[in-house]
């Protein structure tokens, strides 16, 4: 796989993490829907973890360096994911 073949995976994947987020977190905080909350909450962990895999995937075999899988770990996914993405495609 290329570099910018795997960038626009981890772009598109990283913008509908996001997206689930910002939903994930008004369910929890402005409607207060449990129910809504224990089916998105797991949805968007799940796009974390391919986050992270994917990031891992790209450092493992040397498209970037390894702050990119720790960007995406840190900040719990979609926001180090678009602020890597962006700056790896800055270069």
């Amino acid at each position: 796989m290329t570099r910018t073949r795997l960038l626009n995976i981890i772009l598109v994947v990283g913008v509908l993490d996001a997206a689930l987020l910002v939903v994930l977190l008004y369910v929890a905080f402005v409607n207060r829907s449990d129910e809504a909350v224990s089916v998105l909450g797991p949805i968007h962990g799940g796009g974390y973890l391919l986050l992270l895999g994917l990031t891992a995937y790209g450092a493992g075999r040397k498209l970037w360096g390894w702050w990119f899988p720790l960007a995406v770990l840190l900040t719990a996914g979609p926001l180090g994911s678009l602020i890597g993405e962006y700056r790896l495609r800055e270069r």
